[in-house]
């Protein structure tokens, strides 16, 4: 029996606190990269991202789980990229991200390499182990015994859940996971088995617009405005204005151009000020951004732009706590 060709990813709840059974949990590093879902077997392999977007060609280097690993697996993980002080740089992951040729996708994973993280093994051995406790799935995993500079298995500790978020900070990584190890695999669910703990505030916001900016940016985008969807449609939740590249600049000039369109898609009125000469756009591109804390009118406060993501749909974004 061949795995499926695909698995839509469980997803974590975010949370402010530590499970208080502590020893009923397994806690993993939350890795800054972009999820995806791995298929071996019969001598190939495919990657997925969480929107089942194809991205195989994209990351050259999964070509070496054929010899590093038996066929008829699929894997949950992230792909990774590291800075030169071995921090997890979802700014360089950003330059993989949108390639469609094998050649350039070559020539980038030689410029900028990424890691595959694996976290999850979900069907191994002719079987579906989506059904199967975290526990077990993770002894499958680390029985597998992945080790390389093209994939790894993402480290996890059972209990001791306190000191991995310690250790998580005192790295400057994006925070930790803390998973059930009695939970089965949820498909495309945001499940309370999994939950999120993050160092760095970051959320993911849906681009519904952007005003020219000044100086060397005039004409050209300045700052974005973003929302989160809610109830009564894309609730306004600030502009961002800073941490572009030229290159992002470039990029989101080019991917925004064909989406302009004449009334604004948010849910309500913006202010007079953000709504001055602004350019909308159809709510159809994701990015994420860091910032301080929600204000109480329901905006993100000092955002600053960490990049588009284009392995995820603007239905799937929610509010962070």
């Amino acid at each position: 029996m061949s795995p499926p060709p695909w698995v839509r990813p469980m997803l974590a709840t975010a949370a402010d606190d530590l499970p208080d059974d502590d020893a009923r949990w397994a806690f993993e590093l939350k890795w800054d990269g972009v999820r995806a879902i791995v298929r071996i077997d019969a001598g190939r392999v495919e990657a997925r991202s969480r929107n089942d977007r194809d991205v195989t060609v994209a990351y050259p280097e999964l070509g070496r789980l054929t010899d590093l690993l038996p066929g008829g697996l699929l894997l949950d993980g992230e792909m990774v990229a590291f800075d030169a002080a071995g921090r997890p740089s979802f700014e360089l992951l950003q330059s993989r991200m949108h390639i469609s040729t094998a050649e350039r996708a070559t020539h980038l994973a030689a410029e900028t390499p990424v890691r595959f993280l694996v976290f999850d093994l979900l069907f191994a051995a002719g079987r579906s182990l989506v059904g199967s406790p975290y526990a077990e799935r993770r002894a499958l995993l680390e029985a597998l015994a992945l080790d390389d500079p093209a994939a790894t298995t993402s480290p996890a500790w059972q209990g001791g859940g306190a000191d991995v978020l310690a250790a998580s900070r005192a790295q400057h990584l994006e925070g930790i996971v803390a998973k059930r190890l009695d939970s089965a695999y949820e498909p495309g669910r945001r499940s309370r088995m999994w939950r999120k703990l993050k160092n760095i505030r970051t959320q993911e916001v849906v681009i519904g617009g952007w005003r020219p900016g000044n100086g060397r940016r005039a004409g050209a985008i300045g700052s974005l405005l973003v929302g989160v969807p809610g109830p009564a449609g894309l609730d306004y939740a600030g502009h961002v204005g800073t941490g572009f590249t030229e290159r992002a600049l470039a990029d989101l000039g080019e991917q925004l151009a064909p989406l302009a369109r004449d009334s604004s898609p948010f849910a309500v009125d913006l202010p007079t000020a953000d709504r001055r000469d602004a350019h909308w756009v159809d709510p159809r591109l994701v990015g994420e951004a860091a910032f301080t804390v929600w204000t109480r009118d329901g905006r993100l406060r000092h955002p600053t732009w960490r990049g588009l993501r284009p392995d995820k749909n603007p239905g799937e974004v929610v509010r962070e706590s």
